[in-house]
């Protein structure tokens, strides 16, 4: 199976005054096309900073991290910027859409980024949309569509590149129990048609249940629940 991201023996030092504070102590994980993974574990124990680092945000203070194939270390800021607007999908708990463009313009947006034609973006941005149940909502800003509404659409736009990978945040965390559920079965069935995999990080045990995996964080390394 094709290996998305691979990290070996990761380890991630903040310096808070004179304060060493390790937060990731030598996590190694690979994601692999089209798998499911969910990563649980108290507030502050490092979750956020794991993901970062896995979509190459960040860079880890020890340890290797591969993005298909290739050591994000090794490549400047730009070459980093290019790799993820082109291989993986970014959700967090709070949509970032921005609230002056509508749905179809916020979901182009990164293909528009990456160089596409407007006419291409513009199409591709309305196929995903349909797919997450928005193509009536095209033309709306995010001011005129519901919490769900502005989720799905956050998803659309993680999705529109056809990612390898998805890396999401908390991305059902603003939402109400039924909504939430919602926003997962339309991962699910999207991860499923696409091939797409997605790494979650949740405290959400029934949502992580339906994962693959799950790797709860403890202590800065995490064990394997599933």
């Amino acid at each position: 199976m094709k290996t998305i991201i691979s990290c070996q023996n990761i380890s991630k030092r903040f310096k808070e005054g004179k304060l060493d504070v390790e937060v990731l102590r030598g996590i190694s994980l690979d994601i692999h096309a089209g798998e499911k993974i969910a990563i649980v574990g108290s507030s502050g124990s490092g979750k956020s900073t794991l993901l970062h680092i896995l979509g190459g945000l960040d860079l880890p203070s020890d340890g290797k991290v591969q993005i298909l194939d290739q050591d994000i270390a090794n490549l400047s800021d730009t070459q980093r910027g290019v790799l993820r607007n082109k291989s993986l999908g970014f959700i967090y708990q709070f949509h970032h859409l921005l609230p002056e463009f509508t749905a179809l313009e916020n979901v182009a947006m990164p293909l528009l980024i990456g160089g596409a034609k407007v006419s291409d973006a513009t199409n591709k941005a309305s196929e995903i949309l349909d797919k997450v149940g928005l193509g009536k909502r095209l033309n709306h800003k995010p001011g005129q569509l519901s919490g769900g509404e502005r989720q799905r659409a956050a998803i659309a736009r993680a999705l529109v590149t056809r990612p390898q990978a998805v890396l999401a945040d908390e991305p059902t965390g603003n939402l109400d129990h039924k909504t939430a559920m919602h926003i997962f079965d339309l991962m699910q069935s999207l991860n499923q048609e696409m091939q797409t995999a997605f790494v979650i990080v949740t405290h959400d045990m029934q949502l992580a249940e339906k994962m693959d995996k799950i790797y709860n964080l403890v202590y800065g390394n995490f064990i394997e629940n599933s």
